[in-house]
């Protein structure tokens, strides 16, 4: 009896370390942790000011302290650092329309609506590199909140989060 009892204790200990195991894993590579951690090495710090798509993989930062850029893809697998002189713009793109826009060497086109029902808002960097144009990010997208958690928590916030990054993006230009 003292046997069987000793071997249901360490089948319930295994089961318990590898449920704890499998939880702080799950925890570990959760999307946008992991999109944090990625941006963190890809600047050599935090980033001042960022913006995260965890269903998509992808993710912004700024480091203005260093003057550079650093967008990440492929759940952070995958990225590049600009420096801050290799920014030509941005956009944000509601509904598959730029609505606002800040370019060097253009008068700023600004957000002047607010659409609280968008499906879908996007920011688009963009850069002066042959290979690398632009890099798009879905602040909100109203598909795919049922796969994963967004960044942002509905339309709007996505628009301020979007209307902040135009105003970065024009500040470091000048």
């Amino acid at each position: 009896m003292g046997e069987a009892f000793r071997v249901i204790l360490l089948i319930g200990l295994a089961a318990a370390a590898l449920t704890t195991g499998a939880l702080a894993l799950s925890w570990w590579m959760e999307p946008e942790r992991r999109l944090r951690r990625a941006m963190l090495k890809s600047l050599g710090h935090a980033a001042e000011t960022e913006a995260l798509a965890p269903a998509e993989g992808r993710a912004a930062g700024l480091d203005f302290t260093g003057g550079q850029i650093a967008v990440l893809w492929d759940r952070g697998a995958n990225g590049l650092v600009f420096a801050f002189d290799e920014v030509e713009g941005a956009e944000m793109i509601v509904d598959g329309h730029v609505v606002a826009r800040v370019r060097r060497g253009e008068p700023r086109k600004a957000l002047d609506i607010m659409a609280p029902e968008a499906a879908e808002v996007t920011l688009r960097l963009m850069f002066l590199d042959a290979r690398w144009p632009e890099f798009e990010l879905a602040l909100w997208n109203a598909r795919t909140l049922s796969h994963a958690p967004s960044h942002t928590a509905s339309p709007a916030e996505a628009l301020r989060l979007g209307r902040r990054w135009l105003s970065h993006i024009e500040a470091l230009m000048r």
